[in-house]
């Protein structure tokens, strides 16, 4: 016999409705969104804070001052300290080598590191090689470079020539002969902005780069379908879009070469046909013993910094809000 089939019991009464979940409420925001955020950086902007615009507030303060010899003094003196510098015959000489230094320099650096991006962006073969060769100078500290810079603007005569004259001089090139940074002329100065050149015409070279890399190839395609010639295509659609390139290294090289010293420092210490603004801050502050001075040379420093600095900062923010 076959076993009956169970058939279940049906139930007049319906199933009963599953107990409605309870929403959770979203939790009340403990104060504002910002919060953590600078909770987070609080540290850094209290180490900037002090160690950074404190100091350059102290340093502000000390150039109002009468400070000379070891024992502070702040006696206030108004703007003594500015008329006396700006009266000074050294601080005026000093002026006009970082104007003869800024410009050689930062002129240099420009035109070299554009030269290498425009070779680099044709698409040269071992290109990875060649961008490490030119950048290699930036990662030597600006000392190493002043010694081997030392040897090769070496001004000697007969037997006891060498680095670049003796190059000339094998080559056929006397001419070129020259004193270098130790020239009596007004632009021995710009002797010095050559390595200073060589060092940094390589991070020149990857803005550039960087710049024109950024240009769409549909832009060049475009415009030689349209019949445009190299030059052409360069002229009207890469340099309008390496504005924004020039612009920030111009303002950088510009920001460099007011704050060079250890390059100078390094290569001839005691030569007054080189000195610079930083150079006389150092030598008049620790060897002096003139902190007032020294602190007001900084200041002067300090504005001329930021009157390049401030342009670029407006611009940058400036850009980012279109």
């Amino acid at each position: 016999m076959t076993a009956p089939l169970h058939v279940p019991r049906h139930s007049s009464e319906a199933p009963a409705a599953p107990a409605p979940q309870r929403q959770r409420k979203p939790r009340k925001q403990r104060g504002p969104v910002w919060l953590a955020g600078l909770l987070l950086v609080s540290p850094s902007l209290i180490l900037i804070g002090i160690f950074v615009y404190g100091f350059l507030g102290w340093n502000v303060r000390v150039s109002f001052s009468e400070w000379k010899g070891l024992s502070p003094s702040y006696d206030f003196v108004g703007l003594d300290n500015y008329a006396d510098l700006w009266r000074d015959e050294r601080f005026r000489a000093d002026a006009r080598n970082l104007i003869v230094f800024t410009v050689v320099f930062v002129a240099g650096s420009l035109l070299l590191g554009f030269l290498m991006a425009m070779l680099l962006d044709k698409g040269v073969r071992g290109e990875a090689f060649f961008r490490g060769v030119y950048l290699f100078p930036m990662a030597i500290s600006f000392i190493a470079t002043a010694i081997v810079w030392r040897w090769l603007l070496d001004n000697g005569t007969g037997e006891d020539t060498a680095g670049l004259n003796k190059l000339f001089a094998a080559a056929g090139l006397d001419f070129l002969r020259s004193d270098w940074h130790k020239s009596d002329s007004m632009w021995a100065i710009a002797a010095v902005a050559l390595p200073a050149g060589w060092a940094l015409s390589g991070y020149v070279m990857a803005l550039f780069l960087a710049g024109m890399r950024g240009v769409p190839e549909t832009l060049r395609e475009s415009a030689r379908l349209d019949g445009a010639s190299e030059s052409q295509i360069f002229w009207h659609v890469v340099r309008p879009a390496l504005r924004p390139v020039m612009f920030s290294a111009l303002l950088i090289m510009v920001h460099i070469s007011l704050k060079a010293f250890d390059l100078l420092y390094a290569l001839d210490q005691g030569n007054l046909r080189i000195d610079t603004p930083s150079l006389y801050m150092w030598f008049t502050t620790f060897d002096g013993g003139f902190y007032d001075r020294g602190a007001t040379i900084a200041t002067v420093l300090l504005l001329g910094v930021a009157l390049v600095v401030g342009p670029y900062v407006w611009y940058a923010l400036r850009t980012e809000r279109r």
